[in-house]
């Protein structure tokens, strides 16, 4: 009987000693923040009218009585990367060369000393824009050769930013 008490009273020192140790934890902290990412594009003045232009006549936003410089903004928090693309019209088609109900679009970011012709898929316009920062361009419109259409055409142009 003795043993079983000494066995209980050792069993439960070593109870109190287990209880003590868990009573001696410690805890600490870590500051987290986190920022959602926002991608984001503005273009001003976002508006070129090219007027009235015979067929197979080139015009661009360089001319004076036009002079439209684009300027597309980078209203997003992180660095982006700015696409270009234009689109065909109700009644013609956005080629690289003019032909009969075919028009050329192209785009210049040094003042028409390099004009690029836009296409219906997105193509860079820009790298490494930082928030805030910008890209300007003007822009080219060449009529069809020949059309069968003589209204109003939409031959509007997209920027797309993405990272």
């Amino acid at each position: 009987m003795k043993s079983l008490i000494v066995t209980i009273c050792i069993l439960g020192l070593v109870g109190m000693v287990v209880g003590v140790a868990v009573k001696g934890a410690e805890t600490a902290g870590v500051a987290a923040t986190v920022t959602a990412q926002n991608i984001s594009v503005a273009v001003a003045d976002g508006i070129v009218e090219y007027g009235t232009l015979p067929v197979n006549t080139t015009k661009s936003t360089l001319v004076n009585e036009l002079h439209d410089l684009q300027t597309a903004t980078n209203n997003g928090n992180v660095t982006e990367k700015f696409n270009i693309k234009g689109q065909n019209s109700a009644n013609w088609l956005l080629k690289a060369t003019a032909g009969s109900n075919e028009y050329v679009h192209k785009f210049s970011k040094n003042s028409g000393g390099l004009w690029t012709a836009l296409t219906i898929d997105y193509q860079e316009l820009a790298t490494g824009i930082a928030k805030d920062g910008t890209q300007t361009f003007d822009l080219q419109i060449t009529t069809p050769t020949a059309t069968t259409y003589f209204t109003e055409q939409l031959v509007n142009v997209t920027v797309q930013a993405t990272i």
